[in-house]
Order: C-alpha cells, then structure tokens, then sequence
C-alpha cells in the first residue's frame, strides 16, 4: 500500500513538472513584440560596431536581423538605392513571419542617414538614427567625390553602367578610397540630390514616424555642429527623442543600448 502511495505521489510531482517547465519557459521568454532591423555603417559588417547592439537587443527579447548592407566593405554598393530598401522591407517581413507587432529601423552613421531616407516612404513603428553621417550632398562629399560622380554619369550614359569598375568612396578617418561598383547602383548612392542626401531625407520624413536621433557628445565635429539641426528639421513628431550619450562616432550603438530599450518600449506602448 506504502509503496502504491509513494508512486502515486511520485506520478504527482513529475506531472507537476511536465506543465510547469513550458509555462516558466514562456514565462522567461516571452512572446516575441518588438522586431528592430540593425545596419551598420560605410564600410562595416553585422559583427562590427552595430554587433553589442545587436546581442544585447537580443538578450532582452527583442528579434533582431542584423543586415549586411550594400555599403558594407565587402558588398562595395553592389545594388542600389532601390533594392536596398526591399532587402530592408525583406527583412521586416521575415520579422512580422514571426509574430512580431511592432516594427523599428535602426541605423549607424550610414546605417542611420539610411534608415532616415527608408522612413520616407516605408511604414515602420519607429526609426532609431545613431550618430548618421554620410551626406553626400555636403560641399565636402561633392569636393571629395565630383569626378567620381561625373565619372559614373558618363559611363552610364555609354551603356556601361551595370559593368563593375573602380571609383571611389569617402569618410572622414579613412579619405578618398576606391571601390568597385556598377556605376548605375554607384550613382544611386552618390547622386548630390538623391537619397543620401541628409538634409532631404529628413525634411522629406514621414511625420507620422517618430525618430530617436542619438547625437554621441564625442562624435565628429561636422557631425556635433549638424546634430540639432537635422533633429530640428524633422517633422515634429511628440514621441521624436534627441538622445546624446557621452560617447565616439564608434561607440555610440553600444552606448544607447538602454535608451534605444527604453524607447523603443515606450513607442511600442510595452512596460
């Protein structure tokens, strides 16, 4: 009898842990709400100066796809403006495949004048914009890549546009660099008036979007004197944040992990 009541109990306890494991696992993992797209900067990778960001999003439940992105210093602008965006859109429909509810975009210096000019015409919850550079329709860029972009003009027009030749790249710690690119996808990039031009991509801003511009206090001068302007330019949106973390161009992405969380929660109405 003992020994039927020992087993009986035994059966009892097991079961107890049969439905209580599935229930503390989805208690630890929670449901997957919040999705955000990572790119990284000019020249860059997914395991560069976005890769801390990426890993912590992921550890506080966020799903995250970190992209490779044209600019990247193996892709070199293989593709344009054009199918950039619908890798991106590629991207957040594999996240919404997913379960997720709420969307967010989010950029590092490229990366971020990149994900501004996304936020143009593509609907997403939210778009994050650390430390954005790359205005090639500055007076620099235009000194610094004039001829290039000429350049590319001239062999798009001979029909030579889809064949990779080598031009040439800017930024600020590296120069004038070349890079090995069709010339009609090159142009795309590098056209003064087209979609990496900062000040156009965010007067150009969908205002029903709200931004969370991170301006690091260290960053590049050009980019520190830039910051409240472009911020300011912004349709004015009451949930757009300036954040300024006390960080370098580079460490800015690891440095606005918490208030990237905290924003991006708040956005999304999630405690």
């Amino acid at each position: 009898m003992r020994t039927l009541r020992n087993r009986l109990l035994l059966k009892m306890i097991l079961s107890l842990f049969c439905f209580a494991s599935p229930l503390t696992a989805i208690a630890e993992t929670g449901s997957p709400r919040i999705g955000i797209v990572i790119m990284h900067g000019k020249g860059g990778s997914p395991t560069g100066f976005v890769a801390e960001l990426a890993s912590a999003l992921e550890s506080k439940g966020y799903l995250v796809a970190n992209l490779e992105m044209p600019w990247s210093g193996k892709r070199q602008y293989d593709v344009s403006v054009f199918a950039a965006e619908q890798e991106v859109e590629a991207a957040l429909s594999q996240l919404r495949a997913k379960g997720v509810k709420k969307l967010f975009v989010a950029g590092h210096s490229q990366g971020g004048l990149f994900a501004l000019h996304f936020g143009n015409t593509h609907l997403v919850d939210g778009v994050v914009t650390i430390a954005p550079g790359g205005n090639v329709g500055s007076e620099l860029f235009k000194e610094k890549l004039g001829s290039t972009v000429s350049l590319a003009r001239t062999l798009i027009a001979e029909g030579k546009g889809d064949a990779k030749t080598s031009l040439s790249d800017y930024e600020n710690t590296k120069g004038t660099f070349p890079v090995i690119s069709p010339p009609s996808a090159y142009l795309s990039w590098f056209d003064p008036d087209g979609a990496m031009n900062q000040t156009k991509a965010v007067q150009n801003f969908n205002s029903a979007i709200p931004v969370l511009y991170i301006a690091p206090t260290n960053d590049y001068p050009a980019l520190r004197r830039n910051k409240q302007e472009m911020f300011d330019a912004l349709p004015k949106n009451p949930r757009s944040k300036l954040y300024e973390p006390g960080a370098t161009h580079i460490q800015a992405p690891s440095a606005s992990v918490n208030e990237i969380v905290e924003w991006t929660k708040a956005v999304a109405n999630i405690q």
